[in-house]
């Protein structure tokens, strides 16, 4: 498409303060790491991903799993995750980065592809697109995707001084942006830093859904997702859509856990 060299950077540790271990635990017989792993790399528009986790004691077994595996994997700071993902990106010569976490088994590589291909395609070039973005949010949580340059990432990593910023990766980039969602459409902006922001929207609002793993409510949920697919994992987000309107009590699982924000940190890392 563009000879630029996309690279996924899914971040990974052991350390979540609300459910410690969970990117190992256990849905439908498989670890929650390898469920995002394997949707990740059936997206097209990939041409490498790594696992970018810390060098704690604690994350050796991440390590132990990946190379096990044979997936890539980085490791570097704990708290500093914007480090982690740039020096991650410069070993792996990335062109373009896209960001996960480990926490979205439900991650979906059409998706992917629709938002790396938006990035690719974009005209005027954007530094960053999404296909969410804090208070403007039409796909569910857990199938968020975000792809920025390299020459993006870097400044962040020069520049950015919050810990928030350190700690969330993107949000040095995207601050200060308003995009409003228009349904089924892209919506651009410029970025307070002078970014060039692009965000994907869904026809529907379905930003309201929780399709991520922070609690064992979200662990429940994901574990009573998969058992309807009898364990497999090549069903498609809009299947799962299917699964959530047919089975409305599958929602109640976990509708009462408070999504975090832009400026929730570790306070490990504040100290």
């Amino acid at each position: 498409m563009s000879g630029r060299r996309v690279v996924a950077i899914l971040q990974a540790r052991m350390g979540s303060t609300r459910l410690p271990g969970k990117v190992l635990a256990d849905i439908a017989g498989v670890p929650m790491l390898v469920r995002t792993v394997e949707r990740a790399r059936r997206a097209a528009t990939i041409d490498d991903l790594i696992v970018a986790t810390t060098r704690e004691p604690a994350d050796d077994a991440l390590d132990v799993l990946c190379r096990a595996r044979g997936y890539r994997i980085f490791r570097g700071s704990t708290d500093d995750v914007l480090d982690r993902t740039y020096r991650a990106a410069v070993e792996s010569g990335a062109d373009v980065i896209v960001r996960w976490t480990a926490d979205c088994p439900l991650l979906d590589p059409d998706l992917v592809d629709l938002t790396v291909r938006t990035f690719l395609d974009a005209s005027p070039p954007a530094d960053l697109v999404v296909n969410r973005l804090p208070g403007a949010r039409t796909y569910p949580i857990g199938l968020d995707t975000e792809v920025c340059t390299f020459q993006a990432l870097e400044m962040a990593w020069k520049e950015a001084a919050e810990t928030f910023h350190r700690e969330h990766v993107m949000p040095y980039l995207y601050e200060g942006v308003e995009l409003k969602a228009v349904n089924g459409q892209l919506s651009t902006g410029i970025s307070q830093r002078g970014f060039k922001i692009a965000q994907l929207h869904h026809n529907s609002d379905y930003g309201a859904y929780r399709w991520t793993v922070d609690t064992p409510e979200d662990l429940e949920f994901m574990r009573q997702v998969y058992a309807r697919f009898d364990g497999s994992d090549d069903f498609s987000w809009k299947d799962v859509l299917e699964l959530v309107h047919d089975e409305p009590d599958l929602i109640k699982i976990n509708q009462g856990v408070k999504h975090k924000t832009l400026k929730d940190i570790d306070q490990r890392a504040a100290r």
